[in-house]
């Protein structure tokens, strides 16, 4: 599901659809974008200490999805993060 996500996040970036919330965050610049994922970020650590399980998933998806619209802003790929995360765990 995350590589079928960052394709599609690819494609607005290269093909923008008006209305998109994906292209609207690409147009506002990598800025916008890095405060999402703080945004974000912090969100799902009050969801972790303060609310449901269920609140918590919807915020996780939240910071992953606005993770890859930073991943495909900066041209990081999925590979590159699994990479990494295999090299750590040798």
């Amino acid at each position: 599901m995350l590589t079928f996500l960052y394709t599609l996040i690819q494609d607005r970036q290269q093909n923008p659809k008006p209305g998109s919330y994906t292209n609207s965050l690409f147009q506002a610049g990598l800025p916008r974008i890095a405060q999402k994922v703080g945004e974000e970020g912090v969100e799902t650590v009050i969801a972790a200490l303060a609310q449901d399980d269920a609140r918590l998933v919807e915020e996780i998806a939240d910071l992953t999805y606005h993770t890859l619209v930073l991943m495909a802003a900066r041209g990081i790929t999925p590979a590159q993060i699994a990479a990494e995360l295999e090299k750590r765990h040798k």
